[in-house]
Protein backbone atom coordinates (compact mmCIF):
# COMPACT_ATOMS: atom_id res chain seq x y z
CA UNK A 1 0.00 0.00 0.00
CA UNK A 2 1.43 3.36 -1.07
CA UNK A 3 1.20 6.48 1.53
CA UNK A 4 1.98 10.22 0.78
CA UNK A 5 1.67 12.82 3.45
CA UNK A 6 1.49 16.76 2.55
CA UNK A 7 0.19 19.89 4.05
CA UNK A 8 -3.25 21.22 2.39
CA UNK A 9 -3.22 23.33 -0.42
CA UNK A 10 -5.17 25.74 -1.97
CA UNK A 11 -6.30 24.49 -5.28
CA UNK A 12 -2.30 23.42 -5.79
CA UNK A 13 -0.61 23.05 -8.92
CA UNK A 14 -0.97 19.75 -10.58
CA UNK A 15 2.26 17.88 -9.48
CA UNK A 16 0.35 18.13 -5.76
CA UNK A 17 -2.70 16.24 -7.39
CA UNK A 18 -0.36 13.50 -9.12
CA UNK A 19 1.13 12.70 -5.73
CA UNK A 20 -2.36 12.20 -4.21
CA UNK A 21 -2.78 10.38 -7.74
CA UNK A 22 0.22 7.81 -7.11
CA UNK A 23 -0.85 6.79 -2.90
CA UNK A 24 -3.52 4.78 -2.10
CA UNK A 25 -4.05 6.77 0.56
CA UNK A 26 -3.16 10.57 1.08
CA UNK A 27 -2.76 12.15 4.74
CA UNK A 28 -3.45 16.03 5.15
CA UNK A 29 -1.02 17.01 7.09
CA UNK A 30 -2.98 19.40 9.03
CA UNK A 31 -1.18 18.97 13.02
CA UNK A 32 1.95 20.87 11.43
CA UNK A 33 2.72 24.55 12.00
CA UNK A 34 0.73 27.13 9.61
CA UNK A 35 3.52 28.11 6.92
CA UNK A 36 3.08 32.18 5.97
CA UNK A 37 3.49 33.26 2.91
CA UNK A 38 3.12 29.78 1.05
CA UNK A 39 0.70 28.18 -1.05
CA UNK A 40 -1.80 26.70 1.60
CA UNK A 41 -4.22 29.85 1.24
CA UNK A 42 -3.19 30.93 -2.57
CA UNK A 43 -2.15 30.27 -6.00
CA UNK A 44 -1.79 31.83 -9.30
CA UNK A 45 -4.31 31.73 -12.26
CA UNK A 46 -4.18 32.91 -15.87
CA UNK A 47 -5.77 35.94 -16.45
CA UNK A 48 -5.60 38.32 -19.72
CA UNK A 49 -2.54 40.03 -17.66
CA UNK A 50 -0.71 36.94 -17.09
CA UNK A 51 0.19 34.81 -14.07
CA UNK A 52 -2.26 36.01 -11.72
CA UNK A 53 -2.04 35.82 -8.15
CA UNK A 54 -5.52 34.74 -5.31
CA UNK A 55 -5.51 34.63 -2.32
CA UNK A 56 -8.28 33.70 0.87
CA UNK A 57 -7.80 35.48 4.02
CA UNK A 58 -6.93 33.32 6.99
CA UNK A 59 -8.11 35.35 9.97
CA UNK A 60 -5.08 35.05 12.59
CA UNK A 61 -2.95 33.35 10.73
CA UNK A 62 0.78 32.65 12.38
CA UNK A 63 3.20 30.42 12.21
CA UNK A 64 2.66 29.47 16.15
CA UNK A 65 -0.56 27.81 15.09
CA UNK A 66 -1.08 24.67 13.83
CA UNK A 67 -3.16 24.29 10.46
CA UNK A 68 -5.95 22.40 12.05
CA UNK A 69 -6.32 25.41 14.32
CA UNK A 70 -7.15 28.39 11.18
CA UNK A 71 -9.97 28.75 9.26
CA UNK A 72 -10.21 30.39 5.71
CA UNK A 73 -12.23 33.49 5.85
CA UNK A 74 -16.00 33.60 4.32
CA UNK A 75 -14.59 36.25 2.27
CA UNK A 76 -14.14 34.54 -1.41
CA UNK A 77 -16.76 36.55 -3.53
CA UNK A 78 -13.10 38.33 -5.27
CA UNK A 79 -11.50 35.33 -5.57
CA UNK A 80 -14.12 34.10 -7.38
CA UNK A 81 -14.87 36.85 -9.61
CA UNK A 82 -11.68 36.74 -11.03
CA UNK A 83 -11.89 33.17 -11.67
CA UNK A 84 -14.99 33.72 -13.11
CA UNK A 85 -13.71 36.73 -15.11
CA UNK A 86 -10.78 35.20 -16.08
CA UNK A 87 -11.95 31.27 -17.47
CA UNK A 88 -15.22 32.57 -18.35
CA UNK A 89 -14.77 31.66 -22.25
CA UNK A 90 -12.86 28.44 -21.30
CA UNK A 91 -13.73 25.33 -22.72
CA UNK A 92 -14.66 23.23 -19.41
CA UNK A 93 -16.04 26.77 -17.45
CA UNK A 94 -19.32 25.40 -17.03
CA UNK A 95 -18.63 21.97 -15.89
CA UNK A 96 -15.40 23.26 -13.84
CA UNK A 97 -16.86 27.28 -12.00
CA UNK A 98 -19.44 25.06 -9.78
CA UNK A 99 -16.63 22.86 -8.12
CA UNK A 100 -14.62 25.41 -7.08
CA UNK A 101 -17.29 28.05 -5.96
CA UNK A 102 -18.83 24.55 -3.60
CA UNK A 103 -15.40 24.24 -2.24
CA UNK A 104 -14.52 28.00 -1.85
CA UNK A 105 -17.89 28.34 0.28
CA UNK A 106 -17.94 24.91 2.08
CA UNK A 107 -19.59 25.41 5.18
CA UNK A 108 -16.75 23.81 7.15
CA UNK A 109 -14.16 26.39 6.84
CA UNK A 110 -10.91 24.99 8.34
CA UNK A 111 -8.31 25.01 6.31
CA UNK A 112 -8.01 21.31 5.76
CA UNK A 113 -11.56 20.65 5.64
CA UNK A 114 -12.17 23.35 2.65
CA UNK A 115 -8.75 21.63 0.93
CA UNK A 116 -10.09 17.66 1.11
CA UNK A 117 -13.36 18.69 -0.24
CA UNK A 118 -11.67 20.50 -3.21
CA UNK A 119 -9.42 17.20 -3.67
CA UNK A 120 -12.27 15.08 -3.64
CA UNK A 121 -14.75 16.99 -5.98
CA UNK A 122 -11.76 16.89 -8.16
CA UNK A 123 -11.01 13.39 -8.06
CA UNK A 124 -15.10 12.60 -8.17
CA UNK A 125 -15.00 15.07 -11.40
CA UNK A 126 -12.82 13.02 -12.90
CA UNK A 127 -14.19 9.66 -12.17
CA UNK A 128 -11.37 8.44 -10.01
CA UNK A 129 -11.75 7.60 -6.43
CA UNK A 130 -9.55 7.95 -3.76
CA UNK A 131 -8.93 8.05 0.07
CA UNK A 132 -8.00 10.95 2.69
CA UNK A 133 -7.90 11.29 6.17
CA UNK A 134 -7.01 14.17 8.30
CA UNK A 135 -3.46 13.34 10.41
CA UNK A 136 -5.46 16.20 13.08
CA UNK A 137 -7.72 12.74 13.64
CA UNK A 138 -5.34 10.30 14.31
CA UNK A 139 -4.07 8.79 17.20
CA UNK A 140 0.02 9.01 16.79
CA UNK A 141 3.30 10.28 18.05
CA UNK A 142 3.47 13.48 17.65
CA UNK A 143 6.50 14.90 20.00
CA UNK A 144 8.70 12.10 17.60
CA UNK A 145 10.76 13.54 14.70
CA UNK A 146 9.32 14.49 11.14
CA UNK A 147 10.73 11.08 9.68
CA UNK A 148 9.87 9.25 12.73
CA UNK A 149 6.19 10.51 12.56
CA UNK A 150 6.16 9.59 8.51
CA UNK A 151 7.59 6.32 9.20
CA UNK A 152 4.74 5.37 12.10
CA UNK A 153 1.49 6.90 9.80
CA UNK A 154 3.04 4.44 7.24
CA UNK A 155 3.21 1.67 9.85
CA UNK A 156 -0.48 3.04 11.10
CA UNK A 157 -2.29 1.94 8.17
CA UNK A 158 -0.02 -1.15 7.51
CA UNK A 159 2.21 0.86 4.15
CA UNK A 160 5.18 -0.67 2.61
CA UNK A 161 5.82 2.30 0.16
CA UNK A 162 5.94 6.49 1.25
CA UNK A 163 6.01 8.80 -1.35
CA UNK A 164 7.38 11.86 -0.99
CA UNK A 165 7.46 15.23 -2.97
CA UNK A 166 11.25 15.82 -4.48
CA UNK A 167 12.21 18.64 -1.47
CA UNK A 168 12.24 15.71 0.72
CA UNK A 169 15.54 14.54 -1.03
CA UNK A 170 17.50 16.33 1.39
CA UNK A 171 15.58 15.98 4.72
CA UNK A 172 15.00 11.96 4.00
CA UNK A 173 17.26 8.82 3.55
CA UNK A 174 16.13 6.07 1.73
CA UNK A 175 17.64 3.38 4.56
CA UNK A 176 16.04 4.97 7.69
CA UNK A 177 12.77 4.14 5.66
CA UNK A 178 13.49 0.51 4.38
CA UNK A 179 15.36 -0.19 8.02
CA UNK A 180 11.17 0.15 9.46
CA UNK A 181 10.61 -1.99 6.16
CA UNK A 182 8.91 0.92 4.46
CA UNK A 183 10.23 1.88 0.79
CA UNK A 184 10.73 5.40 0.34
CA UNK A 185 9.98 7.16 -3.01
CA UNK A 186 10.30 10.54 -4.70
CA UNK A 187 7.96 11.83 -6.85
CA UNK A 188 9.10 13.66 -9.83
CA UNK A 189 7.10 15.52 -12.01
CA UNK A 190 7.62 15.00 -15.63
CA UNK A 191 7.26 17.95 -18.10
CA UNK A 192 3.31 18.94 -18.66
CA UNK A 193 1.74 21.19 -21.36
CA UNK A 194 -1.91 22.07 -22.33
CA UNK A 195 -3.67 24.20 -24.77
CA UNK A 196 -4.51 27.43 -22.76
CA UNK A 197 -5.55 29.72 -25.16
CA UNK A 198 -2.29 31.79 -25.16
CA UNK A 199 0.81 32.34 -27.91
CA UNK A 200 3.32 30.89 -24.61
CA UNK A 201 2.94 28.41 -22.39
CA UNK A 202 2.58 29.23 -18.68
CA UNK A 203 3.91 26.34 -16.34
CA UNK A 204 2.87 25.45 -12.96
CA UNK A 205 -0.30 27.11 -12.25
CA UNK A 206 -3.34 26.34 -9.79
CA UNK A 207 -5.05 23.06 -10.99
CA UNK A 208 -8.44 25.35 -11.93
CA UNK A 209 -6.15 26.27 -15.09
CA UNK A 210 -5.74 23.19 -15.98
CA UNK A 211 -9.08 22.00 -14.85
CA UNK A 212 -10.98 25.05 -16.79
CA UNK A 213 -8.51 24.23 -20.29
CA UNK A 214 -8.48 20.22 -20.17
CA UNK A 215 -10.76 17.53 -20.40
CA UNK A 216 -11.34 14.61 -17.71
CA UNK A 217 -10.24 12.25 -19.82
CA UNK A 218 -6.94 14.63 -21.20
CA UNK A 219 -6.25 15.54 -17.44
CA UNK A 220 -6.00 11.67 -15.90
CA UNK A 221 -3.43 12.05 -18.76
CA UNK A 222 -1.51 14.24 -17.32
CA UNK A 223 -1.72 12.83 -13.71
CA UNK A 224 0.44 9.42 -14.96
CA UNK A 225 3.11 11.84 -16.20
CA UNK A 226 5.07 11.26 -13.17
CA UNK A 227 8.35 9.18 -11.99
CA UNK A 228 8.89 7.87 -8.98
CA UNK A 229 12.78 7.42 -7.68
Amino acid sequence: MKLAVMQPYLFPYSGYFQLIYAADLFLIYDDVAYIKQGYINRNSILSQNGATRFTIPVPGASSNKLISELIFSNNVEKTLKTIEQSYSKAPYFKDVFPIIREALEFEDRSISSVCQKSYEDIFSYLGVEKQFKKTSELEYDRSASARDRLIALCQQFGADCYINAPGGRKLYAKQDFTDKGVDLKFIEMLPVEYSQGVSEFVPNLSIIDVLMHCSPEYLKRLLVRYQLT
